[in-house]
């Protein structure tokens, strides 16, 4: 091998095989690690509270199922 030659990376046993796809999928999670966190907080709280009544909504129609039983 010359210097001129690249060297190649060792390929260690990982998850897959290989690390390459450790680390995309790494990489690919600190996108949307980094993503979720670009939304602002107002979006997010108003996100939570949607599905908090969301499921408030489906429990009293549950609720309501069991009452004419």
């Amino acid at each position: 091998m010359t210097t001129a030659e690249p060297v190649r990376p060792v390929a260690a046993p990982g998850l897959f095989g290989t690390s390459r796809v450790r680390a995309s999928a790494l990489a690919s999670y600190q996108l949307v690690e980094d993503a979720r966190d670009r939304i602002p907080e107002h979006v997010r709280k108003r996100q939570r509270t949607r599905a908090r009544n969301e499921q408030a909504v489906a429990a009293r129609l549950v609720a309501r199922e069991f009452e004419r039983e």
